[in-house]
């Protein structure tokens, strides 16, 4: 009786082993390598933190590149499956023709996210104030620093010329520099800008990203070698961020501030509302992944406008909306 007893409960404790591998070869981990951890991407946290990826099969495993020069890195040399970070990064891959250049699959924001810190509060701020003062502004080439000359120009000041605008820092270090150094100005992504006003260290005067159209910004990428393996997960992967897309643009800042949370588990919850209303005001987010031709020039007109030559921007060729146009 005893051997019977013995038999069964192994023969159970094999079952549940196997009904566990069955499982856990049902999940496949996709390694997402992001240019910044921010705000900024609540979409994609939600559809992390709401299940949507679980859904569809998928655990997301999550780095920080610090840099979209980085995180473009990452993708090329098969670190990360998908880079999560500028379109301008394919953009400049592709003109240097190389053979498996990244292809955008999904776009999640639509203006940029950073926002102009000064030393001082200034409620009645005006970009006429920035003549004659320096802005630590981001990597020469990167999104958000070339989005911040296309502001200052539109608003009649023309960089290193009106004003300095430093490019000699790297992205994850601006804020520590602009602490410890002279700069007038320094432009920050959420929710470093909000926790630098909290600490008195700096203080929020404008949001860049008012300043200028739509325009393709934060997307996730994929080799083409990646993609064509993998065509039937891709498409998983853009059905939960659509699903995420969706959520957020359909619930109000404090339910965003709650379902995100998690990933930010050292922000206080007020702080990520305020951050996500920041985001909601000046329509940040886009509903659905698909990028726009129109929104694709404009990003090239961004590049153009800030000195740097594109030689092709085939917008067929480095765009790829057919997950996009299919999702569910």
């Amino acid at each position: 009786m005893k051997l019977k007893f013995i038999s069964f409960i192994m023969l159970f404790v094999m079952l549940c082993t196997l009904f566990i591998g069955c499982k856990d070869s049902n999940t496949t981990v996709l390694k997402v390598n992001e240019v910044t951890h921010s705000i900024f991407y609540a979409p994609f946290y939600a559809a992390i933190e709401l299940g949507f990826f679980k859904e569809k099969g998928i655990e997301i495993e999550l780095t920080n590149g610090g840099g979209s020069d980085k995180s473009m890195t990452a993708l090329i040399t098969g670190q990360a499956d998908i880079g999560f970070m500028g379109p301008e990064t394919a953009v400049y891959v592709y003109n240097e023709g190389q053979e498996d250049y990244p292809v955008v699959i999904a776009q999640v924001t639509q203006r940029d996210g950073s926002f102009l810190v000064g030393k001082k509060p200034d409620d009645n701020f005006n970009w006429s104030k920035l003549k004659g003062t320096s802005i630590i502004g981001g990597r020469t080439g990167g999104m958000p620093e070339m989005t911040l000359e296309y502001a200052l120009r539109k608003n009649g000041l023309e960089p290193n010329k009106d004003l300095i605008v430093r490019c000699d820092v790297s992205f994850d270090l601006m804020g520590g520099a602009f602490m410890s150094g002279n700069d007038e100005y320094v432009a920050l992504f959420e929710p470093s800008a909000s926790l630098m006003e909290m600490a008195n260290e700096g203080y929020i005067v404008a949001s860049i990203g008012a300043e200028t159209e739509y325009v393709a910004y934060t997307a996730m990428m994929v080799t083409q070698s990646f993609r064509d393996k993998n065509k039937d997960l891709v498409q998983d992967f853009v059905d939960a961020l659509y699903k995420g897309q969706q959520w957020v643009n359909d619930h109000n800042p404090e339910e965003i501030a709650k379902a995100i949370a998690p990933t930010f588990p050292d922000s206080d919850i007020a702080l990520i509302k305020k951050v996500v209303e920041n985001y909601k005001k000046i329509d940040a987010w886009k509903t659905n992944p698909t990028c726009n031709e129109d929104d694709f020039n404009q990003l090239i007109k961004v590049i153009s406008d800030a000195g740097i030559k594109v030689k092709n921007a085939d917008y067929s060729a480095i765009i790829d909306n057919s997950f996009a146009e299919k999702v569910k």
